[in-house]
Order: C-alpha cells, then sequence, then structure tokens
C-alpha cells in the first residue's frame, strides 16, 4: 500500500478517510470564507483530515462566457493567503506545463483535470514538482489505462 504525505496528512487507502472540498472555483471572499470555514468546523466536529480545493482557473468550461475564476497569479495569491490564515493543504488544477512550478510554490497536491488526463507533457511537469499528484479519470479512459 502506497502512502502519500500532503503537509501533515498521511493519504492512503489504509489511512483514515480525508476530506477534499471547497469550491469549484474561486469566488468572492464572502463566499470562500463561508466554505472554507464551513468545512472546517465539520471537520474538526467530525475529526476528518482535510484538504482544501479551489480552481483559479477554470479553463475547461462549456461556455466561453463562463466565469474562469481569478486567473494563475491572482488565484495562487488568493490560495497561498488562505493557506496562511486557516492552515489547512490545498489542492488546485493546473491546466499547461507552465502553471506546475508556480503552483509547486502554493499547493500540496496538483490535480489535473479529467480532460487533461493523458496530457504527457502536464503530467511530466506535475510530477516533475515532486508533489503528490491527482489525476481525475477521464470518463474516455479505462480504468487499467490510469497505470
Amino acid at each position: 500500500m502506497k502512502t502519500i504525505k500532503v503537509g501533515n496528512l498521511e493519504v492512503g487507502n489504509d489511512k483514515p478517510f480525508v476530506l477534499i472540498a471547497g469550491l469549484n472555483v474561486l469566488e468572492d471572499d464572502e463566499t470562500i470564507k463561508d466554505v472554507i470555514e464551513e468545512c472546517i468546523r465539520l471537520t474538526k466536529k467530525y475529526d476528518i483530515p482535510y484538504i482544501f480545493k479551489a480552481s483559479y482557473d477554470k479553463a475547461n468550461r462549456s461556455s466561453i462566457d463562463s466565469y474562469r475564476g481569478p486567473g494563475v497569479e491572482k488565484g495562487l495569491k488568493k490560495l497561498l493567503e488562505l493557506k496562511k490564515e486557516y492552515k489547512v493543504p490545498l489542492i488546485s488544477d493546473i491546466h499547461n506545463s507552465e502553471e506546475a512550478e508556480l503552483a509547486s510554490n502554493v499547493l500540496d497536491v496538483i490535480q489535473i483535470p479529467a480532460f487533461l488526463s493523458r496530457q504527457t507533457d502536464l503530467i511530466e511537469a506535475a510530477c516533475a514538482t515532486s508533489l503528490p499528484i491527482n489525476i481525475k479519470k477521464g470518463q474516455f479512459l479505462a480504468p487499467s489505462d490510469m497505470n
């Protein structure tokens, strides 16, 4: 069984459940505060390890007019502020190889969106950061292809 370290947490199939929760995409400060504080309250109440998730850029929108988030620079800055203020580990998506190193300075886990799960250069760039990576399985992939 492989165990992954995420900050002070150990994540693995033989380890306690870890909740990854937050926002689909970073929104206004009040919404972010409400969501992260409620997640922290509940995970403390039930003694569940917690990782905050929010995307700084949702590049895979179904409409060109959909809100994408604050973008890489502002979004990573906001995530770093949340990490410092709330003392929680962070996970967020990256969408291109250039983002990997930038994101690795803030995130504790890099997530690869399902639609990008077969992008070799992106996966290699994420691996080069030495952070844990959560690759979301695209519906177009067989489970065996995830290896």
